[in-house]
């Protein structure tokens, strides 16, 4: 995230796209807001990626998925959520989550889905 904003003040040209082994909707919205075109989750291959970059706008016709997010996810969202708000402290994160550093470590090292 830190990059992103450097980047788009170097530079408010450049052309970003985020690309994460752990997406979530807290940090697509804060790349986004921070300057990123587009937010991709891996796994994607190298044609997914060249077509975020050459794209200008959002796509109406994108499939809304249905399926209610699961335990982990919620419990995901929210870790990140509190994390961006304590700017990525994690013993901030920890106290404000009324929870050990180590415990919220080993969830942040696993993928939520």
């Amino acid at each position: 995230m830190v990059l992103v904003d450097k980047l788009r003040a170097m530079d408010s040209g450049t052309r970003i796209v985020m690309l994460t082994g752990y997406a979530s909707i807290t940090t697509a919205v804060e790349a986004i807001k921070l300057g990123a075109m587009h937010y991709l989750a891996k796994p994607v291959d190298a044609d997914e990626i060249m077509t975020a970059f050459e794209r200008n706008e959002g796509d109406v016709a994108a499939q809304i998925s249905t399926h209610a997010l699961s335990v982990g996810q919620v419990e995901w969202e929210h870790i990140q959520r509190i994390l961006i708000e304590n700017n990525g402290n994690i013993s901030a994160t920890a106290k404000r989550l009324n929870m050990h550093r180590r415990t919220l470590q080993r969830k942040l090292n696993k993928n939520p889905h």
